[in-house]
């Protein structure tokens, strides 16, 4: 019998919740590493975890914030990504449709990622999806479509200096009332072909949340359901330049993108009344620069990038926000 019992918990943990498991780089895939597998023998550019249980606000100034539990160092291995082009991270499982996913990357030390715990001031991130459309009670979020895929893609900035750097997946998930769930987990890359863009603003994600943020201790249910907006926690994404765009000011933060009416300027000021028209811009900011699908291109006062990566469109969401899909 209590063999049994050992069982069903183990089915029940490994049932909720989710990380990511594998990774495809430039058409190689990359296992990830595997939590409910001995650790013994493995090897993968994926910082080790130990389960699918998320982190909560008491876990914010801890090292686990950085890159799961046990997630300090390396196990050995690093792949190699060409500046401007995608990396995509596959879940195993994904159970939450409500919240955002967010991607940041982090300069490694000369010495290299495989020792390096993270912390400090070396975190940016270059992608997030947060309230795509409706309300916060039961609208569409980045969290949802990765539930959907159990897929992410991003862009490596092409600005972005070459050198050995962790790219770190976070899931932050709001299905429970004033209790959201932070599910992060790094990998180790070696970015090649790189430019000479300045990654920023830099945060310290020991220091970065805090358990008072409105938009991270949130009841999506009663206090906040009919909300239209919401602002992903964290700093705003760089835009692949020497400076960095604001998404997370902006409610729908992932459907980005212009209203272009100017074709070299690209900062987009559609109105509100344009919000279900699609555009494709001809040149955008960030020095040639493209946008990856989910990611923004356009609004009120946007100065990033603006033009989207093959295959997707630059949808307006509303006058502050557009978004490549």
């Amino acid at each position: 019998m209590k063999y049994i019992v050992a069982a069903a918990l183990l089915a029940s943990t490994v049932s909720a919740h989710g990380g990511v498991t594998s990774y495809n780089i430039g058409g190689t895939t990359y296992p990830g590493w595997q939590p409910y597998q001995s650790p013994s023998g493995q090897s993968t550019i994926e910082r080790q975890y130990s389960s699918y249980d998320p982190l909560f606000i008491a876990d914010l100034g801890k090292i686990n914030i950085l890159c799961n539990n046990a997630g300090v160092t390396g196990t050995g291995k690093t792949a190699t990504v060409a500046a401007g082009s995608d990396i995509t991270a596959y879940w195993s499982q994904w159970t939450h449709a409500e919240g955002c996913i967010m991607v940041y990357m982090a300069k490694c030390p000369s010495s290299g990622c495989n020792g390096w715990t993270g912390t400090g001031t070396a975190w940016f991130k270059i992608n997030q999806v947060g309230l795509i459309s409706g309300t916060m009670g039961a609208g569409k979020w980045g969290s949802g479509q990765v539930q959907d895929t159990l897929k992410w893609t991003v862009k490596i900035p092409a600005s972005l200096p070459s050198g050995e750097y962790l790219i770190r997946h976070e899931l932050l998930a709001l299905h429970q009332a004033n209790n959201p769930q932070f599910y992060p987990e790094c990998a180790q890359l070696t970015v090649t072909g790189g430019g000479s863009g300045t990654p920023g603003p830099l945060v310290d994600l020991q220091k970065t949340y805090s358990g008072s943020d409105p938009d991270v201790n949130v009841d999506i249910y009663i206090a906040s359901k009919d909300k239209t907006s919401y602002t992903c926690p964290g700093p705003a994404v760089w835009n692949g330049a020497g400076g960095s765009t604001n998404p997370t000011t902006t409610a729908a933060t992932t459907r980005t993108t212009t209203a272009a009416t100017t074709a070299a300027t690209t900062r987009t000021t559609t109105a509100a009344t344009t919000a279900a028209t699609t555009t494709t811009t001809a040149a955008g900011g960030g020095g040639g620069c493209t946008v990856s699908a989910w990611g923004q291109c356009g609004g009120n006062g946007w100065t990033g990038c603006t033009v989207c990566a093959s295959g997707t469109t630059c949808k307006v969401l509303n006058a502050y926000y557009s978004q490549c899909s």
